[in-house]
């Protein structure tokens, strides 16, 4: 129980401009959470679905929107070694972990061995929107931070060839009167890792046996090449990251050569003077 006070003392004093602001921030400034709802926050076993859970935590216990939160971590098939660590890093911080079983990563390797993140990702989300209906939940949150937007964005452009982001809150297709939030969405990861490290907390990564055993797989390797060309690029400014993501949220209509809406496109052709 200390160190889960001493954990949760470092978000909202030390690391309350970089965690604690952005968190709120996120929150009020995309409307994520109102009075009443009941949220069903996951928990991968990394350390931002973790940092995600106590900052709800802290909201419930300081916040004035009164909300119902299950903290709930899906077992896809992690090793037992795995799955203990995430059992007791929950218990350090003092997190009232729920705990269900999948068959993901036999079925994936399976079915998907050569390209198994896309599929495992699908399965995963059915499983957790069903876990949600299941617990009476109206939101799902997961931990996707500020640099997972821009990678993400830069990822789609280079790999895509469309500009597209995560965006943070989504209304689920599927699962009627559900939707998925990232209260993450503004905290950098660089302020997580210092988090981590100050707290000396130590979490698991992917721990997919897919990637356990194949550490260059294409879709890691991409990821880790945008997280390169980023760090890069803030050499030659500091500001590029959040000059990226201020673009999205800034993006002129009148000098694109064409949109995409609801699947329908439209070329700026359409509206030029003839």
């Amino acid at each position: 129980m200390e160190k889960a006070q001493e954990v949760e003392r470092s978000i909202i004093k030390k690391y309350h401009k970089d965690i604690w602001t952005r968190f709120i921030k996120a929150i009020n400034q995309y409307e994520l959470i109102s009075e009443n709802d009941k949220i069903m926050v996951c928990i991968s076993g990394g350390k931002d679905s973790f940092l995600l859970a106590k900052c709800i935590q802290e909201l419930q216990r300081h916040g004035k929107i009164h909300f119902q939160a299950y903290f709930v971590t899906m077992d896809p098939g992690y090793s037992e070694y795995n799955r203990e660590k995430i059992v007791n890093m929950a218990q350090t911080l003092n997190i009232p972990l729920q705990i269900f079983q999948t068959n993901i990563f036999d079925v994936v390797n399976k079915v998907a061995s050569k390209s198994p993140c896309y599929l495992c990702a699908r399965m995963r989300r059915g499983h957790l929107y069903n876990k949600a209906q299941e617990l009476g939940c109206n939101k799902i949150a997961l931990g996707h931070h500020f640099d997972d937007v821009i990678e993400t964005t830069l990822l789609s452009m280079f790999y895509g060839s469309e500009i597209k982001t995560m965006l943070p809150k989504l209304p689920s297709d599927n699962f009627e009167g559900l939707e998925l939030i990232r209260p993450l969405y503004l905290v950098k990861e660089s302020s997580i890792l210092s988090w981590c490290a100050y707290n000396n907390l130590s979490f698991i990564n992917c721990a997919c046996h897919f990637t356990e055993s194949n550490l260059n797989n294409e879709n890691n390797s991409k990821r880790l090449e945008i997280k390169e060309l980023i760090k890069n690029l803030k050499k030659i400014n500091k500001d590029v990251d959040n000059n990226i993501f201020k673009a999205l949220d800034n993006i002129n209509l009148n000098c694109v050569l064409g949109v995409k809406k609801d699947g329908q496109y439209q070329s700026f052709l359409d509206n030029y003077p003839k």
